[in-house]
């Protein structure tokens, strides 16, 4: 088990399309899900995608029972989730704000659907199959969108809202 390097916006392989893994329960599969999650809990995140690590392969991985960077979020199962499929549940859509580990420091408000289903297998080859809403449902689609290349920003609509985590703490000048 090791922590690894997490990449940071504007390395060009967090911009790349990850491939599909194909054989599961296997030494290399197993160390990534391992250095995936040491990784993860070192930076204190609530998900990490294996191409933030620089590894282009469908695995992510999420859950916690309470996380620092979310204090007031609920707990997320611990899943290793790979070749996920997600469907929305409804064309309901949430507006939350969002942080990532390869955008250090910053945050901003996303759109995300706010029910959804997603499918995939965890790195046994076992078969995962679960609808998801709130915070969980944005987990999810935030780390899956990194096996697609897309970074939290890419999908925002307002860019006022988004900055520096310090600057929105501290965003509290009477003079405005």
């Amino acid at each position: 088990m090791a922590v690894r390097k997490i990449l940071k916006m504007g390395h060009s392989r967090l911009l790349r399309e990850s491939g599909p893994v194909e054989q599961f329960n296997t030494p290399e599969l197993n160390e990534l899900v391992s250095d995936m999650f040491e990784t993860m809990h070192a930076a204190d995140g609530a998900g990490l995608a294996a191409p933030q690590i620089g590894v282009l392969k469908r695995v992510v991985i999420f859950g916690y029972d309470e996380n620092n960077r979310y204090p007031d979020a609920p707990p997320v199962p611990k899943t290793v989730l790979i070749n996920p499929v997600i469907r929305p549940l409804t064309d309901e859509i949430d507006e939350g704000w969002e942080g990532c580990l390869s955008v250090p420091g910053m945050r901003g408000v996303v759109p995300r659907w706010k029910k959804i289903h997603y499918e995939g297998f965890d790195q046994f080859g076992n078969r995962i199959s679960r609808n998801a809403d709130g915070f969980h449902a944005r987990v999810v689609q935030h780390e899956c969108d990194h096996l697609d290349g897309i970074l939290y920003p890419m999908r925002m609509l307002d860019l006022d809202l988004f900055g520096f985590s310090d600057a929105f703490d501290e965003d509290d000048d009477p003079e405005d």
